[in-house]
C-alpha cells in the first residue's frame, strides 16, 4: 500500500489537471529536483478526502459502446464544378474486442496496403497478432486488453484497421514511461489505465495505421486519429501512446497534438555485400578480427549452426526454443511474456516468414535465435540457450552473424536486431531513430512531458552522432 491523496472535487475527473499540487518538498543539501515534471504547477481545486489507497493500477474498464461513429467522406476533387461530382462515401468506425473478429484476409490487405509490398512487415499480419491472442500471450488477464479500430464504409468492406489496447501497466512495450506513471501518482492521479497502439512485446518500427490504398485514404486517416483521441476521454483513461511508428505518422501525428518522441536501435544495413567477407572488408581492421575470432570459438566448441525455415522448424524445435527462451526471461526479466503456444500457433500461421537459427551440440539443441522476414529485412526478436550450459561468443554468432549472412543470401537490405545493445556496434549494427507518439488528455502533464522528450530528443541525436562518428566501419563507409 502507498499513502495517496485522493482529490475529490464536486465535479470529479481522474485527470490530474483538476487536482491541487502536494505539499512543497525540501530538498536534501546538494539535491535539485529532476524529472518530466520538475519545476511545474499545476491547477488547485478543494480537498474533500484524504485516505489510504493501493497504488497499483485500476483494472481496465470496459468499453460499453463499441461504436465510434459514421463518417461521410468528400472525394478530392468535389469542389471542382467542372466535373461530374462523385458521390460522397460513407463509413463506419467501431471498437472490436479480438483481432479474431476481423477476418486475415481483410486484416492483412490492410497492413500490405500501409506498407507496400517491398517494406511488409509481418508482425503487423492476422497471424502475429492473433498468435499473441489465442496464446493468452497478449489478453486482458495478462494487462493487454485488446481494442482494435476497424473502419469500414457502406458495402461493410473493411478499409482500415488499427491494433491497439487498453493497458493496466507498462511492460512489453520498449518505449519507457514508468517515470511518468509515477509522477502522475505523485500528484494523486492515476496513469493506467492507458491506450497502447502497438504490436505487443514487438520494437519493430511500421506503420499503426493501417488503411487500404484509395481516393479517401487521407480523410480516412484524419477521421481515425481524431477517433483515437476521442476514445481517450470517452473511456476516462489517461492517454494513448502510439510507439514505434512509421516516421511518416510520426510527423503528421504531431499536427494532430501528439507529443513525440525519438529513441533508438542498431541496425544492420546491407551494402550490397555478396558474402559475409565482403561486409569484413568494410570494417576496420580490429573490428574485422575480432568478428573472425568469435565465429572460430563455434567450430571450436564443436557446434554447429542451422537456419530453419518454415516446414523446417517442427514442433520439437519449438518445444526447445521455449525452454531457452524461459531460461532468458528467468534470468534477465523475472517473467516470460510469452507462452509456448504462441510459438507453435505463430510458426504453423506463418510459414516461411519465420527463420529460426539453431545451435546443436551433437545431435542436441543447444541454443536458438528466433527470426521474422519482411519484404526487405530480416527481423532478429527472441534468443535463448540450454540452463545449464554456456558457450562463448555463441550469442553473437546466432542473432548478429547468422542473421547478416541470412539477409545476404536472400538480398534483403537490413537486419533489426531488436531493442538496446551497445555491444551491437562493433559488430557492424548502427544507431538509428525510432519513433513514438505521445496523446496525453490533461493538458498541464502534456506540457511538461512535451519540455521532457524535447530534452531528451537531444540527448539522444548527440549519442547517435558520437556513434556514427566513431563507428567500427573504415572512413568513407556510409
Amino acid at each position: 500500500m502507498a499513502v495517496a491523496a485522493s482529490l475529490c472535487s464536486r465535479n470529479p475527473s481522474p485527470f490530474l489537471g483538476r487536482f491541487p499540487p502536494p505539499p512543497p518538498r525540501h530538498p536534501l543539501p546538494g539535491k535539485t529536483q529532476s524529472g518530466p515534471c520538475a519545476g511545474r504547477s499545476f491547477r488547485a481545486s478543494g480537498i474533500r478526502a484524504l485516505f489510504w489507497r493501493s497504488k497499483k493500477s485500476l483494472e481496465p474498464r470496459e468499453t460499453v459502446d463499441l461504436s465510434l461513429g459514421d463518417y461521410t467522406l468528400t472525394a478530392p476533387g468535389a469542389e471542382d464544378v467542372s466535373t461530374t461530382k462523385p458521390r460522397p462515401m460513407q463509413i463506419s468506425l467501431s471498437v472490436v474486442s479480438s483481432i479474431s473478429e476481423v477476418s486475415s484476409n481483410d486484416w492483412d490487405a490492410c497492413a500490405l496496403d500501409a506498407t507496400g509490398p517491398e517494406k511488409y512487415n509481418p508482425f503487423l499480419s492476422h497471424g502475429f497478432l492473433s498468435s499473441l491472442e489465442e496464446s493468452h500471450s497478449a489478453v486482458k488477464e495478462t494487462g493487454w486488453m485488446p481494442r482494435h479500430i476497424v473502419a469500414k464504409d457502406e458495402s461493410g468492406t473493411v478499409i482500415g484497421v488499427v491494433p491497439l489496447y487498453l493497458k493496466s501497466h507498462s511492460y512489453g512495450e520498449f518505449v519507457f514511461d514508468h517515470s511518468w506513471a509515477d509522477a502522475y501518482y505523485s500528484y494523486g492521479s492515476r496513469y493506467y489505465p492507458k491506450y497502447q497502439c502497438c504490436v505487443p512485446f514487438t520494437p519493430v518500427t511500421g506503420p499503426r495505421i493501417l488503411l487500404r490504398n484509395s481516393l479517401y485514404k487521407d480523410q480516412v486517416f484524419d477521421i481515425v486519429v481524431d477517433a483515437l483521441k476521442n476514445l481517450v476521454a470517452k473511456s476516462q483513461v489517461s492517454s494513448i501512446h502510439i510507439t514505434f511508428s512509421s516516421e511518416n505518422e510520426w510527423h503528421y501525428l504531431k499536427e494532430k497534438g501528439f507529443l513525440q518522441r525519438i529513441g533508438m536501435q542498431y541496425h544492420w544495413r546491407n551494402r550490397n555485400y555478396t558474402c559475409f567477407d565482403d561486409f569484413l572488408m568494410d570494417m576496420k581492421q580490429n573490428k574485422r578480427k575480432n568478428i573472425r575470432q568469435e565465429r572460430k570459438k563455434i567450430s571450436a566448441q564443436n557446434l554447429t549452426m542451422k537456419r530453419l525455415q518454415g516446414n523446417e522448424i517442427k514442433a520439437k524445435h519449438w518445444d526447445s526454443f521455449y525452454t531457452f527462451y524461459r531460461n532468458t526471461t528467468d534470468n534477465k526479466w523475472g517473467s516470460p511474456h510469452l507462452t509456448r503456444e504462441f510459438f507453435h500457433s505463430m510458426g504453423s500461421k506463418m510459414g516461411d516468414q519465420v527463420l529460426l537459427v539453431v545451435a546443436e551440440e551433437g545431435d542436441e539443441l543447444v541454443a536458438g535465435a528466433l527470426n521474422l522476414i519482411g519484404g526487405d529485412t530480416v527481423y532478429g526478436r527472441l534468443w535463448g540457450c540450454h540452463p545449464r550450459a554456456y558457450y562463448p561468443s555463441l550469442h553473437f554468432e546466432a542473432c548478429y552473424y547468422q542473421a547478416i549472412e541470412a539477409a545476404i543470401e536472400l538480398n534483403l537490405k537490413t537486419v533489426e536486431a531488436g531493442a538496446q545493445g551497445e555491444h551491437k556496434i562493433q559488430r557492424g549494427y548502427m544507431p538509428v531513430p525510432t519513433y513514438s507518439c505521445h496523446y496525453l488528455l490533461d493538458e498541464d502533464f502534456s506540457k511538461a512531458i512535451d519540455e521532457f522528450v524535447v530534452r531528451e530528443a537531444t540527448q539522444v541525436k548527440l549519442v547517435m552522432k558520437m556513434i556514427q562518428d566513431s563507428g567500427p566501419f573504415k572512413e568513407g563507409i556510409e
